[in-house]
């Protein structure tokens, strides 16, 4: 579980995030929404630490993010998982040794446990079998595969996903969602999913935060989202006529 207390974020004279309280859940996928400039980004990045808020508390359970001292924050690393948006895949290695990566920097395991959990990883996401390819040798789905199978890698507690389904086409989207979400559920993760994509709101949102203007707007599941009666939040998820037509029939 991660909770957050009155998180307060500003950059200079403006003010991004304006105090928000929320409970991202063990076991579910919390998803953070919101319009471009909400402070999506920026809030995911204060719960990773790599911004540190102008006010307010993170708490990983009984632990303040903002109060570790190194040896305790590098602690804490290890038991987090992170998808960029980009993959952030290096060119120049193997999907093996990619995946790796994290294990090595982290971790004494010989080069014998490594691969075994690298191949457990890479089961775990379908792709038995890539270890010596190189990303530019494989599809941008199959890349963000491999970005979950080195997210995984060190068994964490706790997996961020920074636009997992951004640039995919809607069918790997879909697969994408499901593989995080079944890992979520069968490793007993907290997942925090940073999105625009409404097919992950409406297909894997277990609880969401919308953000408004540096705000908490709404919060609630994807079966309350159908019936809710927020303006902002209404105005964000049914913005097509389409998904508009999908609600009203919905609510009969």
């Amino acid at each position: 579980m991660i909770r957050i207390e009155n998180i307060k974020k500003s950059f200079g004279d403006v003010e991004v995030l304006k105090g928000i309280d929320f409970t991202f859940e063990t076991g579910k996928t919390n998803l953070i929404i919101g319009l471009s400039g909400a402070g999506k980004t920026v809030l995911l990045k204060i719960l990773i630490g790599l911004f540190e808020p102008t006010a307010g508390h993170v708490w990983y359970n009984d632990l303040d993010l903002c109060k570790l001292d190194r040896k305790q924050t590098k602690e804490l690393r290890m038991q987090i998982g992170m998808l960029f948006q980009g993959n952030a895949l290096f060119d120049s290695m193997t999907i093996e040794e990619n995946i790796r990566f994290p294990m090595d920097m982290f971790t004494k395991l010989t080069a014998k446990e490594k691969l075994k959990q690298v191949n457990y990883c890479l089961e775990r996401v379908s792709l038995e079998g890539v270890n010596s390819k190189f990303p530019s040798e494989i599809s941008g789905g199959m890349q963000k595969r491999v970005g979950i199978a080195r997210a995984i890698v060190l068994n964490p507690k706790y997996l961020f996903c920074d636009e997992p389904n951004s640039g995919l086409d809607p069918l790997t989207a879909i697969t994408i969602d499901e593989l995080i979400s079944g890992i979520t559920t069968d490793n007993n993760i907290t997942t925090v999913i940073n999105t625009h994509d409404m097919n992950s709101v409406m297909e894997i949102g277990e609880k969401i935060c919308l953000l408004n203007k540096g705000l908490l707007s709404w919060s609630g599941s994807k079966q309350e989202v159908l019936e809710s009666e927020n303006q902002t939040l209404n105005d964000f998820i049914f913005a097509s006529p389409f998904l508009q037509k999908l609600r009203a029939r919905a609510l009969k």
